[in-house]
């Protein structure tokens, strides 16, 4: 497929198709007859996965690191491995950082909604202590 293709299809722009082959982190494309880039449908599961990467957090660095062995073959499997888990270690205690933090979110939302419907029941009472029962009269002001 033609560059245009690809970046329609994994939702890079061909600049960033062309950066990331570029610097190693996408394989050189084959070229056709008039030199345009043909790529193998098999490159998106590359670029999806390269995507969850870059979504949770790890460096270029790291991803080109990745990308260096995958290209070196099978055998920079237990390599590959260890580089993922230990992203994977970073990935979870930032997760749970942001989960402390939503917490602190909850909190501080509930305590406005708790704020509120004080409010609301407090206006609620001052309005039902102000009307008068069925039946009651004017008070007087003492003049006729």
């Amino acid at each position: 497929m033609k560059i245009g293709e690809l970046a329609k299809r994994s939702g890079l722009s061909a600049h960033t198709l062309r950066y990331y082959e570029r610097i190693g982190l996408l394989p050189r494309a084959d070229r056709n007859r008039s030199g345009q880039r043909d790529y193998d449908a098999s490159i998106l599961i590359w670029i999806e996965f390269l995507g969850r990467l870059k979504t949770t957090g790890m460096p270029l660095r790291e991803m080109l690191r990745y990308a260096a062995l995958r290209e070196e073959g099978p055998e920079t499997g237990p390599d590959r491995r260890a580089l993922l888990e230990a992203h994977r270690e970073k990935v979870r205690a930032h997760i749970a950082e942001l989960q402390a933090c939503l917490l602190v979110l909850d909190t501080k939302i509930g305590g406005y909604a708790e704020e509120e419907k004080r409010i609301e029941d407090y206006d609620a009472d001052l309005s039902r202590r102000r009307r008068k029962p069925p039946g009651a009269r004017a008070a007087s002001t003492g003049r006729y």
